[in-house]
Parts: C-alpha cells; structure tokens; sequence
C-alpha cells in the first residue's frame, strides 16, 4: 500500500444563492446612500428655513393714520408704533420740502413686501420713496407746470379728488371744479376736507360742520388745504395733472353711479334736493 503525506483540502470560494446576491446588492447601494446624505445633512446643519415674504396692502385714498395701524398689525406691533415713527425725525422718510415733515399723502398706495426684518421706519421710507418716483415723474411735473400749481399742491388736489370722486370716470370732472374754483377765487367747500379736520368718513354734513375753525375747513377757507387729506393713487393723479373739460362748478352724488355736474347754482341746488331725500328714503326717514 502506498502513503501520500497529508495536505489540507483547497479551500473553495463560498458561492452566493440569487437572494443572497440582491441583499449584497442593496447593501452596497445603501452605503453609497448614505455616503451622499451624510455630508448633504452637514452642510446644511445650522442654516434657518427660508423666510416666508408677506406682503402689506396699502388701498387708494388711505389716511396716514389708517396706513399707520395697518403696518403695527402687519408687524404685530403695538398699536401707536409706527406712528412715534412717522413723527420722530430720526426716521428720516426722505419726504419733499413742501411737505413740511407731514407723510400724509406721500405714503403711496400699492402692495409691499415684509419681511422678519421690516421696520416701521424702513416700510414708511419705502412708500415715500415709491411716492417719488411717481409723483416725480417728467408728465407730472410738466401737468403741475400746466395748471399752474406745484407738485405738492398737485399731491393735495389728487387726495381730494380720490376722496370725492364717486368713480374713476367721475375723476377728471372733479379735478376740473377743483381748478375752476380755484381759478375764480371760490371757496372748494369740499366735505371730504371737513371730514378728513373731524377725523371721519360720512356724506352728511351739518350746517354746523361747515363753521369748523380749521384749515382744512373749505366752506370757510379759500384756495386749498395745507396738506393733503389722504394718500392719493395714480388715477387720482392723472386726473388732476389733465383735468376735464368743462366749466362746471358744483357737482353732487345723487346715488352711487350717479355724479351730477353743472355750473348752474339753482341746478345744483335741485341736485342736492334729490341726494337729501335720497338719503332719507336710505335712512327710513321717509
């Protein structure tokens, strides 16, 4: 009998079965995963959520005091903030020279951006500036020029006509009483300046109302107020930069829709009959 000495065996490779070869598979894949993630996650560790932009509203024909509170809501601030703002001259608002400090009327209606970093200040600027780009623009001032009054006094007519006009159409006729009064030396008697002096919106004026001591009483005054009565929009500007044509002279809202004008008194004064009892009949007077 013949020996071979001992060796061991060859050793043989261990041979997968096909799941064992699809977990090998995902296990693999998952460590390439994890290798991506991994540093995506580091990279932004510590970095805030991207800031949601609000944005604030301001409408046409707003007083400062209502533009006032609706940015302390929007900037959750206590009430009367904005408007320490508006009169401390820290703020700085860039306002024209001939407003004399006062933003009323240059706190230019559109929609603003706000954001975490807002201020009273920074927004109120904003309008301001906004205001100025508008109110600045080349046809204003030429318009100013052609009437013969300066921007500001363009700015006061404008925020009288958004107040008065009943509709966009009615702007350019208002616009044009507002010159042909001024023109022959008349009182405006505007009730949007009374109302804006008494700090409240109506349509009913009192003959007691008309003997206010103010400067924005326009029964008792003539010429134009000292300011604005609110912060006009562009239309309220265009209208008063191209007025109409027409010698009107008095003008009354009858029912919404329906802005009568004339340059007959004892025609106005029927106009105005007609408005009283319509207001009567709305107010179950009879």
């Amino acid at each position: 009998m013949t020996y071979r000495s001992w060796q061991p065996a060859p050793r043989r490779r261990p041979r997968l079965t096909r799941r064992g070869r699809i977990a090998l598979l995902i296990g693999a894949a998952l460590a390439v995963a994890a290798a991506i993630i991994v540093p995506l996650l580091l990279l932004g560790e510590g970095k805030p959520a991207p800031e949601k932009q609000r944005t604030l509203l301001i409408p046409e024909g707003w007083r400062s005091g209502q533009v006032y509170a609706a940015v302390d809501r929007s900037l959750r601030l206590a009430e009367g903030t904005t408007r320490k703002a508006a009169d401390s001259p820290a703020a700085a608002l860039g306002l024209p020279a001939a407003a004399q400090g006062n933003p009323e009327g240059y706190l230019f209606p559109a929609t603003y951006p706000v954001v975490n970093a807002t201020t009273p200040q920074s927004l109120l600027r904003y309008m301001v500036q906004t205001a100025g780009k508008r109110f600045g623009a080349d046809h204003i001032t030429a318009g100013a020029q052609r009437n013969g009054v300066s921007v500001h006094q363009t700015v006061i007519i404008a925020s009288i006509v958004q107040a008065e006009a009943d509709t966009t159409d009615d702007m350019g006729k208002v616009a044009r009483v507002v010159y042909n009064r001024l023109a022959k030396g008349m009182a405006l008697q505007m009730d949007s300046t009374l109302n804006y002096a008494l700090g409240r919106s109506t349509v009913d004026t009192t003959h007691a109302d008309t003997k206010l001591d103010s400067p924005f009483n326009t029964y008792e005054r003539a010429g134009l107020p000292p300011a604005p009565i609110g912060n006009p929009g562009e239309q309220a500007m265009a209208a008063s930069i191209a007025p109409a044509e027409g010698d009107w002279l008095y003008f009354v809202t009858v029912k919404p829709g329906d802005t009568r004008f004339t340059a007959d008194y004892a025609e106005h004064q029927a106009n105005v009959q007609e408005f009283n009892a319509e207001r009567r009949a709305a107010l179950g007077q009879g």
